[in-house]
């Protein structure tokens, strides 16, 4: 969990990488096509960009040790987060995706329940 909010949330600070972090629990929660684990969710294809073979954050994220997590404060949060010590603050999100790409998912049947930072974050309705 925590490579993977470094890689897709790194730049947005210690809000922003909580948010990518509760959108990977909210998955959990809901379980079914997300994955019965956090890290099923985390790795399912082509669910976070981060893990994908083309992205340039993929290699990146293959060189991360566990002090650059630390210094990163993702490990930190995504300790806090699967422990229950820090609230979802996206209102239930189990999607987001930069505010300036265009994403190739249906997004019209969601509901956007907020913006941080660069990321736009939806739920079902």
């Amino acid at each position: 969990m925590a490579k993977t909010i470094w890689g897709e949330a790194r730049g947005e600070g210690a809000v922003g990488m909580q948010a990518v972090a509760n959108v990977i629990m909210n998955r959990v929660d809901r379980g079914g096509w997300y994955g019965a684990s956090i890290k099923d969710v985390v790795l399912k294809p082509y669910q976070f960009s981060c893990w994908n073979d083309t992205d340039p954050n993929r290699a990146k994220l293959d060189k991360l040790t566990v002090a650059d997590l630390q210094s990163s404060g993702a490990l930190q949060i995504a300790q806090q987060v699967i422990n229950g010590q820090l609230p979802d603050i996206t209102g239930g999100a189990t999607e987001y995706h930069n505010k300036n790409i265009l994403p190739d998912w249906d997004y019209s049947k969601l509901k956007q329940t907020v913006q941080i930072g660069n990321h736009i974050f939806y739920r079902s309705i």
